[in-house]
């Protein structure tokens, strides 16, 4: 059975507030994460524009490359997060700081060399080397504001991180915008050179977070392998690994879709969809926000459970076939989603022990990887079947909140500390 952690473990000694340098410097390398990763899909017309000839008809007249070919490039992109697994599980044995800094590093590096690739597929190879690299950095910066802080500053730092990696994916888009054409994928993905020229001054203000240097003091290393944890949290691991699937396969298509079925089904103007992300970016912020004080104030299995069905239904509504149902569904998902955040990252890192914690992140990672693809093919198959959106819609979204009761297996943790909601074995008692 598990017992309860020494008490120098639970006097709060060398934890922050959310707004912590500490804190704040894995936010930046979130926030560098985000931009690097978000730019195979801002550039993703550039790259298209580069490396095709055009020849074919149809799609490939018009982007360079086939839907086929740019699709089967990100798919492959996408797949490779799966290797963030082991990489991210590396941290619980070499600690969050050395994994952290090696991953961003590599991952920053491989995508400013993907600026140089002389063909399609050179620039696929290279940015799935980076992308679980990248992955892993964003699933222990995660893990990193979690084990800093208290209780009731875990959820801000959690929103914290993921505000950081949307404002690094917003701004491939500003840039793009700024600079248009002149800039191009090439000068794009170069820029990912300036954090990691910063990485060295990040490094000196990063953390080992206190958590995991007293656990690999005091209690024996686990004799598991890469990827694996103890057998009585596998089915907690199980549970929300399967919730971590259930919304990416709803989000990734419904989201990935969204704007090319307003303007080509539901004729909106591109001023509009311009006016609609803009509104996102302030009520993403707003959904944050909320999120965060409600997975404090009401508790982060209920928060989660709740916003995993509004997200659901949102993704329904946003496809059945006006423009104000796609607006308003659009937005609602995205509030939903961005309170999700908070919430959720909370309770994934609070049910899971110091010593596997950076583990279960880099599975919930991988589920998430898998769910997001899976999504986006049953969704393109059954809007090719049926004809429309509007059942491939319903099909991808339903899961969403089928699996909502899940939640009802996890423990609420609101107000505990890591500790005492997710207590260590003792050395003799690891195996």
């Amino acid at each position: 059975m598990p017992t309860a952690p020494p008490p120098a473990a639970t006097t709060g000694a060398g934890l922050h507030r959310w707004l912590h340098p500490a804190v704040l410097a894995a936010a930046a390398l979130s926030v560098a994460s985000g931009f690097a990763q978000f730019g195979v899909v801002a550039g993703l017309g550039d790259v298209a524009q580069a490396f095709g000839e055009g020849a074919g008809g149809g799609v490939a007249d018009q982007l360079g490359l086939s839907a086929t070919t740019l699709g089967l490039g990100l798919g492959v992109i996408r797949l490779a997060a799966l290797g963030g697994l082991p990489l991210s599980s590396y941290a619980d044995r070499r600690g969050r700081k050395t994994v952290l800094l090696a991953c961003a590093g590599a991952g920053l590096a491989f995508t400013a060399v993907a600026a140089l690739s002389p063909a399609y597929w050179w620039f696929v190879a290279l940015f799935a080397l980076g992308r679980p690299l990248l992955s892993a950095t964003n699933a222990i910066t995660g893990v990193i504001a979690a084990e800093e802080t208290r209780s009731n500053d875990r959820a801000k730092a959690v929103a914290l991180i993921t505000a950081a990696y949307g404002t690094g994916a917003g701004a491939t888009t500003l840039v793009r915008a700024a600079f248009g054409g002149a800039l191009g994928f090439r000068g794009l993905f170069a820029l990912s050179l300036v954090p990691l020229a910063a990485l060295p001054l990040l490094a000196r203000v990063i953390e080992e977070p206190q958590r995991f240097a007293r656990l690999q003091a005091t209690v024996a290393r686990s004799r598991l392998g890469l990827g694996a944890v103890r057998r009585d949290l596998r089915p907690r691991l199980a549970t929300v690994c399967a919730l971590a699937f259930a919304a990416s396969f709803g989000t990734s298509p419904v989201n990935g879709f969204v704007f090319a079925y307003a303007e080509t089904v539901l004729g909106l103007r591109p001023t509009d969809t311009f006016f609609v992300a803009a509104a996102a970016g302030v009520l993403g912020l707003f959904g944050l926000l909320a999120g965060r004080w409600t997975a404090d104030h009401w508790g982060r299995r209920s928060t989660s459970a709740v916003m995993h069905v509004v997200v659901g239904l949102a993704g329904m509504l946003t496809y059945t076939g006006t423009p104000r149902a796609a607006v308003a569904g659009y937005l609602l998902g995205l509030v939903a989603g961005s309170a999700y955040a908070p919430a959720v990252g909370a309770l994934s890192a609070e049910i899971f022990p110091t010593s596997e914690r950076a583990t279960a992140a880099g599975w919930l990672t991988a589920a998430s990887a898998l769910g997001a693809v899976s999504g986006l093919f049953c969704f393109g198959a059954a809007a090719d079947r049926f004809g429309g959106f509007t059942a491939a819609a319903t099909l991808v979204s339903i899961p969403v909140v089928v699996t909502a009761a899940l939640y009802l297996r996890l423990p609420e943790t609101r107000g505990l500390e890591l500790e005492q909601s997710a207590p260590e074995l003792l050395a003799g008692q690891r195996g």
